[in-house]
């Protein structure tokens, strides 16, 4: 079942993964059943299923597990980074087994039904990384037919027909329609989410598609939080009166993003107030003080990525999910590269010289991921205040 094939289904196939370039790989359908088309990209990630799969940067995207035990802690209404998922659907190897967790509430299977997610089991996860890593995410279609009925032609053509990330502004599909204020912190074993009730500094979050373990960093630092949406301007902004910006994480492609929310960042930087990017935040706070973005071959997607810090040597272990990347060499004079990736050299941090204005390409939350680089939330705080 793990080869790809254009030969009928095998018996027993319920469901399939379709490439614009004709491969079939035939295994098990799980979750809704149908069909979806998306880019097809790979996570390294051991642990924290359900917040990538609720990971807003995930839009457009179907996202294969390289690790082979996906579902078998279930799932829970804790572990979400947005209540609705935007991801296309997943692709794993083994099948789903009964939930072995405390914290469980619902079979993965029944809550991929609740989200109409589609996905795919049985295939050899691994061929199909290695596929990716070599040529590029391709295009593809996810379907799941009880009935083991197919059409691979029709599926292999919306596959091709489908125009790929690269030009999408994914932003505004997942961005918040309105305003909100936001106050809850980060979890732990004893109390569950906590609250912030005595705020420090006011930030206020551009959200391009941010993930809730960000805003509760940010409000477990010290900060009440003011989410808008991706489109408002930066006069609406400046006029809430905060102390700091974030730019948030987000899918899509950062110049389509950036059409209309480059130039409300380059206005925010002018106003000399604290500014943090994260992920496609970082991708436009780079393309608003003159650099490039560029569309990566596969992509960072995982919990395990060693990205070293410029300033103090010190090498940390980060989770990421990007797509795009900044182009170093279309960097300024004025802006400093602080953070590298060593898996590529790709850039993955940068900071405005003289300004308390910073951003990395990688998630600090850490959600899932290792706890590493957290300090990023002190560093915004200390910008705020002017020790950075």
């Amino acid at each position: 079942m793990g080869s790809p094939s254009r030969a009928p289904a095998p018996k027993g196939a319920t469901g399939v993964l379709v490439l614009a370039d004709g491969s079939v790989f035939w295994g098990r359908g799980v979750g809704a059943v149908g069909h979806s088309v998306g880019e097809v990209c790979f996570n390294t990630s051991m642990s924290g299923y359900q917040e990538i799969l609720t990971d807003p940067s995930y839009a457009g995207q179907i996202i294969t597990f390289t690790f082979p035990h996906i579902g078998n802690v279930g799932t829970n209404p804790e572990d979400i980074e947005t209540t609705t998922p935007v991801a296309r659907g997943l692709i794993i190897k083994a099948d789903i087994t009964e939930p072995a967790n405390w914290r469980a509430t619902q079979h993965l299977d029944a809550w991929l039904k609740s989200h109409g997610l589609v996905g795919l089991s049985g295939i050899d996860t691994r061929r199909l990384t290695r596929l990716i890593r070599d040529n590029g995410a391709p295009n593809g279609v996810v379907a799941h037919a009880p009935d083991g009925v197919f059409d691979i032609d029709a599926l292999i053509k919306q596959a091709q027909e489908w125009p790929g990330l690269e030009g999408m502004d994914l932003a505004k599909d997942v961005s918040t329609s309105q305003t909100y204020s936001w106050d809850e912190t980060i979890w732990s074993l004893k109390e569950g989410y906590g609250r912030q009730t005595a705020p420090k500094h006011h930030v206020v979050a551009m959200d391009f598609g941010a993930k809730r373990n960000i805003l509760r960093c940010l409000a477990a630092s010290g900060c009440k939080v003011t989410v808008v949406p991706a489109t408002t301007s930066a006069e609406e902004i400046l006029a809430l009166n905060p102390d700091g910006i974030f730019l948030s994480n987000g899918p899509g492609d950062p110049a389509a993003t950036g059409a209309y929310a480059v130039p409300t960042i380059a206005r925010l930087v002018d106003s000399g107030k604290a500014v943090f990017g994260i992920c496609l935040g970082h991708q436009m706070l780079a393309l608003a003080l003159g650099g490039r973005t560029v569309k990566m071959d596969k992509g960072h997607r995982g919990a395990n990525h060693p990205v070293k810090d410029l300033a103090s040597g010190v090498v940390e272990i980060t989770s990421q999910n990007h797509g795009f990347v900044v182009l170093r060499e279309s960097l300024p004079e004025e802006v400093e590269v602080t953070h590298v990736s060593l898996f590529d050299g790709s850039n993955e941090g940068i900071r405005l010289s003289g300004r308390p204005v910073f951003s990395v390409q990688y998630h600090p939350e850490a959600s899932p991921g290792p706890e590493d680089s957290h300090y990023l939330f002190e560093r915004f705080i200390d910008a705020i205040e002017g020790r950075y």
